[in-house]
């Protein structure tokens, strides 16, 4: 992948930072101070309130090479809702053909939520990008190695409990990418803008992940 789309950024970075607050002040300048620190791709969630309005900041204020998505995208009515907000790609809890159509008629990826060999393979006959693989930490990296036995070229993206103890672990059994979470922007300093603080928790995380 040599293009400037989201699925490339993520696929060389091999990290996805998920944000999760009750109140994203600025999400242009968190977007920044993410990737000040080597994450690329960011993905907020439906839990935050007035989702698309964070989304249509983020992506106004985005600079070259950053990527926005959406997550906790539960129906087709909050993928148009975050397509037309901004949306690069779309992240789904669970294997949801409502949410793939959508993003399939709008060309853009989307990575549905599995656990079970069942929902994977349901996830990537729906055209999944890639299928994130959740809750992670439930079963943990060998879990991964072991899905990958009869799915080897699944882009599986482990979330849920992944951090800087075990994102390399997760990696090192084939996973196309990490999300990481509140290690990494933590709701209360997402609240008070502490940007700072966040950029070097994301630097943290990457040179754990990535050496």
């Amino acid at each position: 992948m040599t293009d400037d789309s989201a699925l490339s950024t993520i696929a060389a970075d091999r990290i996805l930072a998920v944000v999760r607050a009750p109140r994203v002040p600025d999400p242009a300048e968190l977007c920044a101070a993410l990737g000040s620190g080597g994450i690329r791709a960011v993905e907020f969630t439906y839990t935050t309130p007035g989702l698309p309005e964070v989304l249509a900041a983020a992506a106004a204020g985005r600079k070259p090479g950053q990527h926005i998505g959406a997550g906790t995208v539960v129906t087709a009515e909050q993928a148009h809702a975050a397509i037309d907000a901004g949306a690069e790609f779309l992240v789904t809890p669970a294997v949801l053909p409502e949410v793939a159509t959508v993003a399939a008629r709008h060309a853009i990826p989307v990575f549905l939520g599995a656990l079970t060999p069942t929902e994977v393979l349901r996830a990537m006959d729906l055209g999944a990008a890639a299928v994130k693989i959740f809750p992670a930490s439930a079963l943990g990296p060998r879990y991964l190695k072991d899905l990958r036995g009869p799915f080897p070229d699944a882009r599986l993206v482990p979330s849920g409990g992944v951090s800087s103890a075990n994102a390399r672990d997760f990696l090192g059994q084939g996973a196309f990418a990490v999300c990481c979470g509140t290690e990494v922007v933590p709701p209360a300093a997402v609240a008070d803008g502490g940007h700072d603080e966040i950029a070097r928790l994301a630097e943290r995380f990457v040179t754990a992940a990535l050496g």
